[in-house]
């Protein structure tokens, strides 16, 4: 039996016992028996409250990560923008908000595949994220849009982000491995940005910036096209 001490489980016992201020050495055999069998009872127990609390944990994590890229999903997004919203309102602090959406990604589809859609996906949020600070939120809003909450940022500081975003993605071209005869399919990005104002709520503020983003997709629109002429 004093071997057993030597195992992890025995080991565990014994420092539960020590926490208790409990001598087996001072028990008759079936009161000790009784106790060690107490103190597996507990040790199992703590063992399933342990993974009962790391499944809770990943659970967590599923809900309010995107399906497919390393950002939040919308719903956590827009609970992460109420939150932001009650911080900048409680603290009189600015706060800004990107509305991004994909320039000719469905082309990317189209002539690709599906697959190398959901790569340019994932490349644009790991982009992202690698180009915003560790406080800003980034989610994925549906299809080819995300978003980028920025905590303490006014609008110009915001735009200066969207440009340099706008810049980065504009880089990307997606191609066919050993078919050089296709140009490819290049990336675009068109960015809305908005300032909170006081009063404004997760919806109204989410709007507002999704209407910035169908102005500058416009503006881009009408300016490559002025630049083919």
């Amino acid at each position: 039996m004093a071997d057993d001490f030597y195992t992890p489980k025995a080991t565990e016992r014994l420092a539960l016992l020590n926490v208790l201020g409990v001598d087996l050495s001072a028990l008759d055999f079936r009161a000790r028996a009784a106790i060690e069998a107490l103190c597996d009872e507990v040790l199992v127990l703590r063992e399933d409250a342990d993974e009962l609390r790391d499944a809770l944990d990943e659970a967590v994590s599923l809900a309010d990560n995107d399906a497919l890229c390393p950002v939040f999903n919308r719903r956590a997004f827009e609970r992460e923008i109420r939150r932001e919203i009650a911080l900048a309102a409680r603290f009189r602090t600015p706060l800004s908000m990107i509305y991004i959406d994909l320039d000719h990604f469905k082309q990317v589809n189209d002539v690709f595949g599906h697959a190398a859609g959901d790569e340019v996906l994932i490349r644009i949020a790991e982009l992202l994220l690698r180009h915003t600070r560790e406080t800003d939120i980034v989610g994925r809003l549906g299809g080819d849009e995300f978003g980028i909450v920025l905590a303490q940022a006014n609008v110009d500081d915001s735009l200066l982000k969207a440009e340099q975003l706008t810049h980065e993605v504009d880089q990307l071209v997606v191609r066919s491995d050993g078919d050089d005869a296709h140009p490819g399919v290049r990336i675009g990005a068109s960015c809305g940005v908005v300032e909170w104002q006081v009063g404004q709520n997760a919806e109204s503020l989410l709007a507002l910036a999704d209407q910035a983003m169908f102005a500058q997709k416009a503006r881009r629109k009408t300016s490559q096209q002025a630049g083919k002429q």
